[in-house]
């Protein structure tokens, strides 16, 4: 099993950032990379919470996502080709005096499989970079989106 630990600052608010991670529509691969189009299913959806496959390049994983609270988001993996156990994200959501947001992430990943290892293996060793670059692109993201006009689609009340 491989953890990794990430930490970057963004200008979004958690309102933001959740309905960014919520939004389940088309293009969601344009925030998040590693959810294409191809892979995307809605099984269910509330308030706050939803069930949703999502994967790329022949890894997918269907996750329950629950933002009951939105600075502490828990995406728990429910069933995958390649990951099982433990595996999953934790977001955490910390609003700073400044108005910007620190993002901390913790992915979890256990292979389930002999490719799964092999990934969960790998990802101990450059996790750090490559998962850091995938999460720098989707607060790049999110923070366009927002200054493109979709503060609206903020969680919270501004």
């Amino acid at each position: 099993m491989t953890t990794i630990h990430l930490h970057q600052t963004t200008t979004a608010t958690p309102g933001q950032f959740v309905a960014a991670l919520t939004d389940f529509g088309p293009g969601r691969s344009e925030v998040f990379s590693r959810s294409a189009d191809g892979y995307l299913k809605v099984h269910d959806r509330g308030t706050d919470q939803a069930d949703v496959t999502e994967g790329s390049g022949g890894i997918w994983e269907r996750m329950h996502y629950d933002w009951s609270d939105v600075n502490h988001v828990v995406v728990t993996t429910t069933d995958s080709n390649t990951w099982g156990g433990r595996s999953g994200f934790t977001y955490t959501l910390s609003p700073q005096p400044d108005g910007t947001t620190d993002v901390d992430l913790v992915e979890v990943r256990d292979g389930k499989t002999v490719k799964g290892r092999a990934l969960g293996f790998l990802i101990g060793f450059i996790g750090n970079r490559v998962l850091g670059k995938e999460l720098a692109h989707a607060i790049k993201a999110i923070e366009a989106r927002n200054d493109d006009g979709g503060g609206e689609r903020d969680l919270l009340p501004a």
